[in-house]
């Protein structure tokens, strides 16, 4: 598919729920061309999805992907931080239009909002130091595991996390992070660019992959409309399109910047090939 054709379905999927007709007047979209303004909630602690530059600016794959689809819609954005805990509130709460910030698809969240596309590979795992023996959940026993409140690593941990865990929650990536290079916490549930992103910066710290929690590709957010964002999405992408391009996967379907999503990528490939390497030797 030509790239520009790929960016404006991208960007008709990303809005597609937005286009359906509600019981009032306008609609959620009459409402940001009204004001010719997108308000889209972003992440600032989570390199390279969205974080604060050495020039003071906000700038990531979920930054970018922002402004990618204001411009489409030749409308201003307004990015608004927001944690883990609190992106679905604020859909809930009308406070975004969209979320744009590492947001995982899971059933619980989507009873309460709907998801669009997928549009960059992620997955969570624990990581820890090298000389702590972590091969299975059953080895987290006794030991602490450090996760921002709320996101999808603190879901995922306390699905496998045996009795004896001491999860302790932070506000976000960056505090859980921090936990770990102090020492308050022996491991840590974070995303692999996260993770991969420490291990750069601090390699006397001998941090490894220990435990995949979820595959989890990053997908676009929207409030819960009166249509399925399912079905939103079919009559706006056509009969035509392939459904890979529906529903990418961990494969990203649309990135504004390609060499962060190389980074990404290469992160994920680097944990993987550590959780081979740990597989093999067990």
């Amino acid at each position: 598919m030509p790239l520009r054709s790929l960016i404006k379905f991208a960007c008709a999927l990303a809005l597609g729920p937005l286009l359906v007709a509600t019981a009032h007047a306008q609609t959620a979209l009459d409402d940001v061309m009204a004001r010719m303004l997108l308000v889209v909630a972003i992440p600032t602690a989570s390199a390279p999805y969205g974080y604060v530059g050495t020039n003071l600016a906000l700038q990531g794959l979920d930054i970018d992907m922002a402004n990618l689809i204001g411009a489409r819609l030749g409308v201003k954005v307004e990015l608004v931080a927001v944690t883990s805990a609190s992106r679905i509130p604020y859909l809930q709460t009308k406070k975004a239009d969209l979320v744009i910030s590492t947001l995982g698809k899971n059933p619980k969240r989507e009873k309460v909002i709907d998801f669009t596309i997928s549009y960059s590979p992620f997955f969570q795992a624990i990581f820890g130091s090298k000389t702590l023996l972590v091969k299975t959940p059953t080895d987290l026993a006794g030991k602490t595991v450090g996760v921002a409140r709320g996101a999808m690593e603190d879901q995922e941990v306390g699905n496998i996390a045996p009795a004896g865990v001491d999860i302790k929650r932070f506000e976000d990536m960056n505090g859980t992070v921090s936990a770990y290079a102090a020492g308050q916490v022996q491991l840590m549930g974070v995303g692999a660019s996260v993770a991969g992103n420490f291990m750069a910066k601090n390699p006397q710290v001998s941090t490894e992959f220990k435990l995949l929690l979820k595959d989890s590709p990053n997908y676009i957010g929207v409030a819960k409309g009166e249509d399925s964002a399912a079905s939103a999405q079919a009559r706006l992408a056509g009969a035509g399109e392939p459904d890979h391009h529906r529903d990418a996967g961990s494969r990203p379907c649309c990135c504004a910047t390609r060499s962060r999503r190389r980074s990404t990528q290469s992160w994920s490939a680097r944990c993987r090939a550590s959780s081979s390497r740990s597989r093999s030797r067990a």
